[in-house]
């Protein structure tokens, strides 16, 4: 007994001594020390010995300048690891030292469990628990996942959350390039997420040991072992999937189109669009946009498209966050936007989320590609008019890299080498340029710059000659502020001009000419509140500054008047706030909230016309001059937006948004299609913005395990200050257009159908649209009403269409693909008789687009050839050969009307009549 005693008193000795020990208080200062010095400092000082991995003080070194004055060891070393992944246990007069993990010196109070089931007369069974870690660690054992355990933060003591938040990028191991739409999920817990457009992800994951599976059907599946303490970042880069050779259509993420809470967005695969026949075997992401349902132009040829029931000019294109205004080259022939160079388009046709604004109908958010960080490489293609090639190569490896691309036409050669002499003398040229340079200056700093020109050049006549152009650049910084909130900040610049130079060798020669100039300022953030709220916030500001037009003569002694129409200023700003907030399972819902407001600026001049009275020059009451920057008037107001998804089942969601949208710029045309010199006009005292309110309602399945996407959409716009003109109206050079403008509301419906194999040997999608679009113009002035105040269709208004795109593979490198198209005749006014008045003769016509052309179809073919599959090749090609119109359809592009011997005769115009074949050869490298 007396040893026992003995015993206990002597441990009982040494546990005091040894607390004492840990308390026992040093002083001790730091001078521009490094985390190693100063353990090797302590052993000095006092009697302890530190035991760590020398390879753990490689990295970065940790600089310590503090001063301890009588402070315990324990303390000293709670300070100078609070930034490191190191813990520490003291031991007697030893200090271990261990990364993230904790050793424990005593069990947990629940380590032994008693039996529930207690026996009578018998001593009650102590039952040991197996340890949570050591149960995991057993599951470990018969799942495959990568080899080692990945420490997120540092264990505390007491310290535990029951979740903490993990974030980081998904890349592509071969490319560096960012992945979007991969998903990640925790093993065994119901917790999951995506990686968003930029490859970011964000989750909450549970404490401890958590087995993380990443997902893409385009990579390999990757399967992370982590151990979780605490908040922090896991970039991670995927492999592959080389067995997806076989589809044509790549599936990304197939069950978006259900589950996302965004109604009425289509993405568009740029590398799919090399499979579809295109006029003159062109890839176009534009043209292949118009054959989703929803979305049409105006006829073949044509530039501009409608979205949903708007006009041509609202829609917003966006190329790396800058405005694209021309969209088209060869009078719409060929898309302004090379695909070789780009990476995605996603379109919006409803529930437009907050953060874009300054149109009504659509935004086409187009993004280009960056170089590749690893390696030399590159894309280019010769075709029947235009030849492109695309370059790749890092600056810095895996960390920076450059994208050159260019593309050019030789149609002037083709031109000159016909026989027909006045087609000889025509030009017909176009040219585009894009820059793009990517900058990661370490995790959580990025930088992105783009640099885009393109230049159209052509004359049909000998005598004029017609130019436009577009440039734009674009700059972004994004910031990561940690693993639940970044930000962007965004620099823009947009330029688009045109300009007509005449010269028919007489002193009445002229140069016609209009600019226009934006700058614009974003800065956009996320934050990642929790698994259920992910906010989306921001502000944006741009600057318009345009000259309306002007006309110069080139000769001295010309007749001309020299015109120059005065400089037009406005300043265009909003704020933004949207939260998609995940309510259960099955409800998602997006809240936005943007407010626009808008100032016409001087220097300027505006007319004062009589209240209650027709615009014209009769109406006039005075003028009124504004000093430079002097806010002529402001427009302004709330923009809503709501979005909300139930999800039936998983493969089975309806959908319904609203949106309410301002637009404060107008485009100016006498065209039934956009034309080059078309020209815009902004708000301003007499012009008032454009706006507009959308329902919609959709219905969306998937069938056989993702592969096949069913969509039904409705949806119903209202719009207001929609621009039409007065008959005859004079638009170009007009100091007063307002006078020649009418100002009416719009309606528009419709109803959306897409069918959509996404895999298999056949695949492709068919699409059904039946919608209307109609205008009215209605006020108290006789020579104001349009069709007397009633609606009446707009010249764009096709009732019909369908459209159906398909391959079919019949190995791995030969495909045959089909396009075909059917639209309703769009409207138009006829001449219905004449009529005499103070002895002259005038042609009346009928209500305005009372009658309609014949209707428009077209099928297109092609087969295409890839080269084989080697991996370990120099490069891999790729053929097309296609014939656009295979039918010779002598579709009308347009009805003119001439007088022959007193008899009014109508006559059509074509585009194209007959077969046009083309060849076209792709390689990659």
């Amino acid at each position: 007994m007396r040893k026992i005693i003995l015993a206990l008193f002597l441990l009982t000795f040494h546990a005091l001594s040894f607390s004492q020990e840990k308390t026992k208080k040093i002083s001790i200062e730091f001078n521009n020390t490094d985390l190693k010095s100063a353990l090797e400092n302590i052993e000095k000082t006092t009697d302890y010995t530190f035991y760590f991995d020398q390879n753990w003080f490689k990295n970065e070194p940790i600089i310590i300048n503090k001063k301890y004055e009588n402070t315990s060891v324990e303390d000293i070393l709670t300070s100078i690891f609070e930034k490191t992944d190191l813990n520490f246990f003291i031991s007697d007069k030893e200090i271990i030292l261990t990364k993230n993990s904790i050793i424990y010196d005593a069990l947990p109070d629940d380590y032994f469990e008693p039996s529930t089931t207690a026996q009578p007369n018998k001593v009650e069974a102590v039952v040991v628990a197996k340890p949570v870690f050591q149960q995991q660690y057993d599951t470990l054992k018969y799942n495959k996942v990568n080899s080692g355990i990945t420490y997120i933060g540092k264990e505390k003591k007491g310290g535990e959350s029951k979740f903490y938040t993990l974030s980081g990028f998904i890349k592509n191991k071969k490319t560096g390039k960012t992945v979007s739409n991969v998903s990640i999920k925790v093993r065994g817990k119901d917790i999951s997420t995506v990686t968003d457009n930029d490859g970011h992800y964000t989750i909450e994951v549970p404490f401890g040991l958590n087995y993380i599976e990443v997902a893409s059907i385009n990579h390999k599946k990757d399967v992370e072992t982590l151990m979780v303490y605490d908040n922090g970042k896991l970039d991670l880069d995927l492999y592959e999937n080389i067995n997806e050779l076989d589809e044509v259509i790549i599936k990304k993420n197939a069950d978006k189109n259900v589950k996302n809470v965004i109604a009425g967005v289509s993405s568009i695969d740029v590398e799919g669009i090399k499979n579809i026949p295109l006029v003159l075997g062109e890839r176009d992401i534009f043209r292949v946009a118009t054959t989703l349902p929803g979305i049409k132009t105006t006829g073949e040829g044509s530039a501009g498209f409608n979205v949903r029931g708007g006009k041509d000019d609202q829609n917003l294109i966006l190329l790396d966050n800058a405005v694209l205004y021309n969209t088209s080259h060869f009078l719409g022939f060929f898309s302004a936007v090379n695909p070789y160079t780009t990476s995605k388009v996603d379109i919006y046709k409803g529930s437009i989320p907050a953060r874009f604004g300054g149109r009504l109908s659509s935004v086409f958010d187009i993004a280009s590609k960056n170089g590749n960080p690893e390696k030399f490489s590159g894309e280019g293609g010769i075709g029947s008019v235009t030849s492109n090639l695309t370059i790749g190569t890092p600056i810095v490896k895996n960390k920076s890299s450059l994208l050159v691309g260019v593309r050019t036409t030789y149609s002037e050669w083709i031109l000159k080498s016909l026989d027909d002499e006045q087609l000889k003398n025509s030009q017909a040229a176009f040219f585009d340029g894009i820059i793009k340079y990517n900058h990661k200056i370490n995790t959580n700093n990025n930088i992105e710059s783009t640099l885009y020109y393109s230049k159209d050049r052509f004359s049909i006549s000998s005598d004029s000659v017609y130019k436009y152009s577009n440039a734009l650049v674009s700059l972004k910084w994004n910031h990561a502020f940690n693993s639940k909130s970044k930000a962007d900040l965004i620099l823009t610049n947009s330029n688009y001009k045109f300009n007509i130079d005449y010269d028919n060798g007489t002193p009445n020669s002229f140069n016609y000419g209009y600019k226009l100039n934006e700058t614009q300022f974003i800065v956009n953030a996320n934050y990642s509140l929790n698994s259920k709220h992910a906010f989306n916030y921001g502000i944006s500001s741009k600057l318009y500054n345009v000259d309306p037009g002007y006309l110069n003569p080139k000769d001295p002694k010309s007749t001309i008047i020299p015109i120059n129409i005065e400089d037009e200023k406005a300043l265009e700003s909003a704020v933004y706030f949207s939260d998609n907030y995940t309510l259960s399972e099955k409800i998602l819902i997006s809240m936005g909230l943007r407010y626009s407001s808008y100032s016409a600026l001087g220097e300027s001049t505006q007319r004062i016309y009589e209240n209650n009275a027709p615009v014209n020059d009769n109406t006039v009451v005075g003028t009124q001059h504004y000093k430079n920057n002097e806010v002529i008037k402001t427009y302004g107001g709330f923009e809503p937006r709501i979005a909300a998804r139930y999800l039936f089942t998983d493969d089975f969601s309806v959908k319904a948004s609203f949106d309410k949208t301002y637009q404060y710029i107008h485009l100016l045309t006498n065209n039934t299609t956009q034309s080059p010199t078309d020209s815009w006009k902004l708000s301003d005292l007499n012009i008032a913005p454009q706006e507009a309110q959308q329902y919609s309602l959709g219905f969306y399945k998937n069938l056989d395990n993702d592969n096949i996407e069913l969509s039904l959409e409705g949806y119903y716009k209202k719009s207001n200050n929609l621009l039409d003109y007065k008959v005859g109206s004079e638009l170009l050079l007009n100091e007063n257009t307002e006078t020649q403008l009418l100002q009416g509301e719009g309606k528009a419906y419709g109803v959306e159908f897409l069918l959509k194999k996404n895999a298999g040997k056949l695949n492709g999608w068919l699409g059904y649209t039946y919608s209307r679009t109609f205008i009215r113009v209605n006020t108290e002035f006789i020579d104001e009403k349009v069709n007397n105040g009633h609606y009446f269709p707009t010249s764009f208004d096709k009732p019909h269409e369908v459209s159906a795109v398909l391959n079919y593979k019949f190995t791995k490198r030969y495909s045959l693909s089909g396009n075909f198209v059917y639209q309703s005749g769009r409207p138009i006014t006829y001449p219905i008789g004449s009529y005499v008045y103070n002895g002259m003769e005038y042609t009346l016509y009928s209500d305005r687009n009372k009658f309609r052309i014949p209707d428009y179809y077209r099928l297109d073919l092609g087969f295409n050839i890839e080269g084989n599959h080697k991996i370990k090749k120099l490069s891999h090609s790729f053929w097309n050969i296609s014939v656009y119109n295979v039918l010779g359809r002598n579709n009308p592009y347009s009805i003119f009307f001439i007088t022959k011997e007193g008899q009014i005769k109508a006559y059509k115009t074509s585009i194209f009549s007959v077969p046009i074949p083309t060849i076209t050869y792709n390689v990659k490298f």
